[in-house]
Order: structure tokens, then C-alpha cells, then sequence
């Protein structure tokens, strides 16, 4: 691997980025390599600044789904044929609200490979106690302690609090983040409220229209804290195969 490509791709694995790696396998250029990122691509190039252009295409369907490709590209003297090698950050399940039903899944999402973080100021449910299991505890208001989590393209968070002061902020840091998935517990009713109050903060209505409300897969009218778990947790495991 070429040095600036191999310094970049091992900063952003650090930083836990999404970032890829085009490299040349077969046809002119064998050999060269681009590293991908889902804004920009370099350093490195594949021969030209329209060949780059479409590894970069290619490289958003991949990111997409967190899987690397085979892909052939016109090019010069031949066809390319490119390998787009995806590193996904690790998956983090980042819950608002430390609620009985976060327990049950936690347990289920370190089961998973999950990465836990349980976020929720008020310090009576928000106990080492009751989520010692959980990765990170952070009793803290989810506009400052989300942004301090990292939220990236492996990030999944589900708001459990169903209490608005709570709910709004959480929701507000994810919406303007690239987080692959977003769920909120609570009737329609109070999605309604929710909704109104995102409009006023100014996100449209396609920006609001990435949160999953009701929260999770239909289980059949489970209510028990362990089968509204399983459901968020199976609609968390879909959104990270594309779903």
C-alpha cells in the first residue's frame, strides 16, 4: 500500500471514520490506489480526476451497506477492474434514557458486538447499579454527552425517555449527524409533539422522516421490557444490513 494512503487509512481507522480503499487489481494501473471517504476521496489516484469521480460513485453504494465490491471502469488502453474495500467503524448503540426496557437491551446488543452507551441526566435510573453491563454511562443532557459519544455512519441510537426535555435534544444531535439509524419509544400522540417541535427548530420534514416511531419490528404486541428490546433491537440489526 502506498505510504500517504496506508498514514490516512490508519488515521481515520483510529478516529473510527468510515473510509475506504479503491485499489487498481487487474488493467492499466494496476496497482494504484485511492482512499475513499463518503465526502471526498484522496490521497492517491487511479490515473485521472474522472476515473477518481467514479470510484467515488461506486464507493457510495458500498458505504451504503458497509460492503466492499468488485466494480470494472472504462479506462485508457483497457477495462480497470477496481476493488473498493470498505473498513466500517465499529457498531454503537447509543440509548437516551435509562429506562427498564434499555436493560434487556443492552444485554441483547453486547450480545451482537454492540458497542453501549447509555445516556440520561437524571442520576435516580441512570445508576452503575442498574446498567452495569453497558459500555459507557453518561448522566449528562444528550445535546453535550451525544456529541461527546461520536456519532458516525455506525452509530445507532434509540431515545427510550419519552419525556420530551429529554427526547429533543437527543433527537436534534442525531438528526444533524450521519447516524445510521434513529428511534424513538412513545405513542403517536407523542411523535406528534416530538415532530412539531423538530419543525420549529427547523428540520424538514424529510430530515424528520429518519426516525423510526413507533421504535422497533412488530413482534406481535409484545410489552414486556425483554420483547420491546428484542423489537428495537431486531429493527437496529436490519438498519445495519441496509434495511
Amino acid at each position: 500500500m502506498r505510504p500517504e494512503v496506508w498514514d490516512e487509512l490508519s488515521r481515520a481507522l483510529d478516529a473510527e471514520e468510515l473510509v475506504a480503499v479503491a485499489t487498481v487489481v487487474a488493467g492499466p494501473g494496476t496497482g494504484r490506489q485511492l482512499l475513499l471517504r463518503p465526502s471526498a476521496a484522496g490521497p492517491g489516484g487511479l490515473g485521472g480526476a474522472e476515473l477518481d469521480s467514479a470510484a467515488q460513485r461506486l464507493a457510495g453504494e458500498a458505504f451504503a451497506d458497509f460492503a466492499s465490491r468488485r466494480a470494472t471502469l472504462p479506462a485508457d488502453g483497457g477495462a480497470m477492474e477496481l476493488f473498493i474495500d470498505v473498513h466500517p467503524p465499529p457498531p454503537k448503540l447509543v440509548i437516551v434514557g435509562a429506562v427498564h426496557v434499555a436493560i434487556p437491551l443492552i444485554a441483547f446488543a453486547v450480545r451482537l458486538g454492540f458497542r453501549t452507551v447509555v445516556i440520561d441526566p437524571r442520576t435516580a435510573f441512570a445508576t452503575a447499579e442498574r446498567f452495569a453491563a453497558a459500555d459507557e454511562l453518561i448522566r449528562d443532557w444528550p445535546g453535550e454527552a451525544m456529541a461527546a459519544t461520536g456519532l458516525n455512519e455506525a452509530t445507532y441510537v434509540a431515545v427510550l425517555s419519552h419525556d420530551l426535555k429529554i427526547d429533543l435534544p437527543a433527537l436534534e444531535a442525531a438528526l444533524r449527524s450521519p447516524v445510521r439509524y434513529i428511534g424513538a419509544l412513545g405513542s403517536r400522540k407523542t411523535h406528534a409533539k416530538r415532530i412539531a417541535a423538530l419543525e420549529e427548530c427547523g428540520f424538514t420534514a424529510a430530515e424528520i422522516g429518519r426516525i423510526h416511531s413507533p421504535i422497533g419490528l412488530d413482534v406481535g404486541g409484545g410489552r414486556r421490557a425483554e420483547e420491546i428490546a428484542l423489537s428495537v433491537i431486531a429493527e437496529v440489526v436490519k438498519a445495519s444490513h441496509g434495511g
